[in-house]
């Protein structure tokens, strides 16, 4: 079966085809998709009765794909006599030409068949591999079929229409070619899902420049990608990896905007390529924070979207509670008539901290203190939800524990897996789970909202208490979670309060958060640098040491992209810097194994086994905070960070990178220039070492300055 490409625009409609451009009942993964549900099961072209064959295919951009073809040959070195050409955009609806060559020097007449079916199957069928059967009405009149279901108040239709003189069926669309000696001739058809946006129309219309509509939809995408890329930094150095893997981040996220119905004119990023293309609370706000300094937008539209959708009620069904933060969104028909609980579903405990965390970042880049004005009763809601629903049994942590136990997430971390959280020797944490880095988010969480309480919502009341609240949490945190026998931070508690003893990447976002304690933070630097942790590629999930792990193994020893990226930006804020820039380097190195763009997860082996990084055969690509995290490795590397009104600048390369500078970086100051000075270059930092303790700035900073003194 050939590998399936996919072109996709908009953060819920895609196309998963073959490498001929076809979608075929046998692939179960195949596909035309619209928010939540497949439009289109079957689209397979035939030429006088036979499918075609591949010469090539171009993924020229996230929404054009070109198919090159030929009719199947009759002897081995036959040269073909005919070439068809598929060029397919994906935006919002879908537009495909078919050009058709006549090589020879004869005249050809030649049948063109399109066959078409839909099954609207709901995604997480297709996901599932277990598709109910729906009664599709088919209806074929002019030069449109049309394909229609409905179930109670769900109804989807999808409409297919060409410009060429074809016969329409139920079945699709055959056409009679009649072409000269050396002559082409072009088919345009579109697929429009009723209840998208305006339909690109005038497939029969050409305006007065005579372009076709899929040359005027091509122009005007390249033209606004364009636009996107140069609202970012422009980047300058003198490593041309790094400067592919910053084209090609930057590209995906742009593929991955979400447009959300309830907001018009926002974005945000969905989550990931082919099966979470939708608003995913932490995946949305991770991604936003690592891009802040790039596409400030998306943080704005992920904050006001969420904030749109924050909970107001207890819905056990759903995991909801009063001031949480979705964990995922969906509009398919299992989720419409109730089946699924994601409309939305609530079942993440980090979301709501980490909306907190965004939102004090976003005004500290911005400086939009309007936005921080607008939401204050959702941050409001946010603190009350920690201390009220989080922390389920008052003992001063946040825990989760599914409500909905049929269709519920067992983990409710980032390590959303149920086989995630467990112990060294194998055995599986019971919940309630307390896991480390949402105590880290939440501590940072009310550090960050202090800030806020006193600087812009005028309570100082607040402030005190949050402060209060923060620096005992950190006190109870090294007194529970601190392992002195394994010299590392435990994984989570148990329901038992038992410490979860396996040594993990999540012990890296305590750096990031900030509530790592001083006298601890070396040991874990070298924990994460370990060998058991450390592939060459990036830190693992797990520690090949622990019982539990696999390189292969989701959430229990491969490498994520973006876990990295917060690692090392807590390794550079303690004073790591050499290990900061060490997984910096290489995650880089990992995405020329990927054309550049970083996949949401790949396998842990180590660098000295393969020389190469694997791919993990289920992973997102392109998906958001992987792409999103080069742009964080590079905030990192130069050591940006806002400073009231302007850009402080503490540049650290790591070898070969001797040239990183970045022109247009925005914020509250404009836009300005960010550049690491000639003697910013360090070596490569030795293999596992835990590096210089602190920087005695880190050590001396003032209490209250949180972005530096952890």
């Amino acid at each position: 079966m050939p590998d399936p490409i996919v072109s996709v625009f908009d953060g819920s409609t895609f196309a998963v085809s073959d490498i001929r451009g076809d979608m075929m009942r046998s692939d179960q993964s195949h596909g035309f998709f619209v928010a939540d549900t497949r439009h289109i099961s079957v689209w397979r072209l035939y030429f006088e009765g036979r499918p075609l064959d591949s010469l090539s295919l171009a993924d020229v951009d996230y929404y054009l794909a070109q198919f090159f073809l030929v009719p199947p040959r009759r002897a081995l070195f036959a040269s073909p006599e005919v070439s068809i050409i598929r060029r397919r955009i994906v935006h919002r609806s879908w537009l495909e030409e078919i050009s058709v060559v006549n090589h020879r020097n004869d005249p050809l007449q030649a049948e063109l068949r399109l066959e078409i079916d839909a099954d609207f199957a709901d995604l997480f069928e297709v996901k599932a591999g277990r598709i109910r059967e729906r009664p599709v009405v088919r209806r074929a009149e002019g030069d449109e079929l049309s394909l229609r279901y409905r179930s109670a108040g769900f109804l989807r239709e999808t409409r297919i229409s060409t410009d060429a003189d074809a016969t329409v069926s139920e079945d699709g669309f055959e056409v009679t070619l009649e072409l000269n000696p050396r002559e082409e001739e072009t088919l345009c058809f579109e697929v429009a899902p009723v209840g998208a946006p305006v339909r690109s129309g005038a497939i029969g219309n050409p305006p007065p420049d005579g372009r076709p509509a899929f040359d005027r939809t091509r122009v005007a995408l390249h033209d606004e990608l364009d636009r996107w890329m140069g609202s970012a930094p422009r980047l300058d150095t003198d490593w041309d990896i790094l400067a592919n893997v910053y084209r090609r981040s930057l590209a995906d996220l742009a593929a991955l905007r979400f447009y959300p119905r309830i907001r018009t004119g926002e974005i945000l990023p969905a989550a990931g390529l082919p099966w979470f293309m939708t608003a995913f609370g932490r995946d949305s706000l991770i991604t936003s924070y690592q891009a802040l300094p790039y596409v400030p937008e998306l943080a704005r539209g992920t904050l006001r979207s969420l904030a749109a959708r924050q909970a107001t009620a207890e819905d056990p069904f759903r995991d909801a509670e009063p001031g949480k933060i979705l964990h995922e969104i969906r509009f398919g028909e299992l989720t419409v008539n109730g089946e699924l609980p994601y409309s939305p579903y609530f079942g993440s405990a980090d979301s709501t901290p980490l909306f907190l965390v965004l939102l004090d970042e976003f005004e500290r880049w911005t400086g939009d203190r309007e936005l921080v004005r607008e939401l204050e009763p959702n941050a409001r809601a946010a603190l009350e939800w920690i201390d009220r629903h989080g922390d389920r049994d008052k003992d001063g942590y946040v825990e989760y524990e599914r409500r909905n136990r049929e269709s519920g997430l067992r983990n409710q971390c980032w390590k959303d897996s149920w086989n995630s959280i467990a112990f060294a020797d194998g055995r599986l944490a019971e919940t309630p789970i307390a896991t480390c880095e949402i105590q880290g988010y939440v501590f940072d969480a009310k550090r960050r909202c202090a800030r806020l309480a006193d600087e812009i919502w005028g309570d100082a009341e607040l402030g005190r208490r949050l402060r209060t609240e923060a620096e005992e949490l950190r006190t109870r945190f090294e007194r529970d979670f601190w392992l002195e026998d394994r010299g590392h931070y435990a994984l989570a508690l148990d329901r038992d309060k038992h410490p979860v003893d396996s040594l993990t990447s999540n012990v890296g976002h305590l750096l990031w958060s900030g509530i790592a304690s001083v006298d601890h933070a070396a040991a874990t630097a070298a924990a994460l640098l370990s060998p058991p942790m450390f592939s060459g590629w990036g830190v693992r999930t797990m520690s090949s040491d622990e019982t539990a792990y696999s390189p292969i193994a989701y959430h229990d020893g491969t490498v994520w992209p973006h876990d990295n990226s917060l690692i090392a930006a807590g390794l550079a804020r303690y004073g790591f810097r050499d290990e900061a820039g060490r997984i910096c380097l290489a995650l880089l190195e990992a995405a020329t194994g990927f054309d550049h763009g970083l996949p949401e997860v790949f396998a842990g082996y180590d660098i000295a086994r393969t020389r190469h990084p694997v791919e993990f055969p289920t992973a997102c690509q392109p998906q958001a905070w992987a792409a999103a995290s080069p742009l964080l490795f590079i905030t990192t590397m130069l050591g940006m960070r806002p400073e009231g009104e302007r850009l402080e600048i503490d540049a650290c390369l790591p070898s070969p990178i001797t040239i990183l500078h970045l022109e247009g970086v925005r914020g509250r100051w404009g836009r300005t220039a960010a550049g690491a000075p000639s003697d910013a270059r360090r070596p490569p930092a030795v293999p596992g070492s835990p590096g210089p303790a602190f920087r005695e700035a880190v050590l001396k900073c003032p209490p209250d300055d949180f972005r530096m003194e952890p």
